[in-house]
């Protein structure tokens, strides 16, 4: 059985056909939510500063393609070589985000899991005008920020830009990045953070400041929204 479930689940035809739905149902929550922005003109200010690297926490990753609001917006997002990174990708690519493949993994793992070259597509990326998403956390240790993404703002000159996105129904796993599943059909609110400059020559105490500053906005930003929305407790 275990057999059958590992085959069906790396059958292209199976992941495409999650992936056409899980997107379509994340195309009903983000457009039956009425969704609030903090502050009200986020776009407008974050627009001149493009490209953006936009880092938000694991776990509350679903909605994040929606942050892409214009066709003219170029973006893509950071997602893991793992079976259920797959997944991912799909729903990412039919919501109009292209994807870059690879882990954020530090230690002997990143180079195995395409770490490096991830990193190297990301600054090329930026430079060629794209905004950049994904994940801060340190992989499996939940809400810790890790040195990647101040690595990758150093080396580009791109700012961060801390930010959360939530909805007032949801429901939450009990796994390592307490995993939120949007629902359709309440409040919804976009919270986005004072951008995060690194500079060039940002020495190892530097970084590890911007790091914790990064960790210090993203649950900042992640308690507003959730109040926004009514449900400070989720916060």
């Amino acid at each position: 059985m275990k057999k059958l479930l590992r085959s069906l689940l790396r059958a292209r035809w199976f992941q495409l056909a999650v992936g056409f739905l899980v997107a379509e149902y994340l195309r009903l929550v983000w457009r039956t939510n009425q969704f609030s922005f903090d502050p009200a003109d986020v776009y407008e200010r974050a627009e001149p500063h493009q490209p953006l690297i936009f880092a938000f926490w694991h776990g509350q990753h679903f909605l994040t393609s929606f942050i892409k609001t214009r066709d003219d917006h170029r973006a893509k997002v950071l997602v893991s070589r793992h079976r259920d990174g797959e997944f991912n990708a799909i729903v990412a690519e039919r919501l109009g985000v292209e994807t870059v493949r690879g882990s954020g993994d530090h230690g002997s793992a990143f180079n195995r899991k395409g770490g490096v070259g991830a990193f190297k597509e990301m600054v090329r990326s930026l430079e060629d005008g794209y905004n950049i998403a994904l994940t801060a956390d340190v992989p499996k240790r939940s809400r810790v920020a890790g040195l990647g993404i101040i690595m990758l703002a150093r080396e580009s000159g791109r700012p961060i830009l801390p930010f959360a996105m939530v909805t007032s129904r949801f429901i939450r796993l009990n796994n390592w990045d307490r995993t939120t599943i949007n629902l359709p059909f309440g409040q919804g609110a976009v919270v986005g953070i004072d951008a995060i400059v690194v500079p060039p020559d940002a020495d190892g105490q530097t970084m590890e400041a911007l790091r914790l500053q990064l960790e210090e906005y993203l649950n900042e930003s992640t308690r507003r929204a959730y109040a926004k929305v009514g449900r400070p407790e989720a916060g």
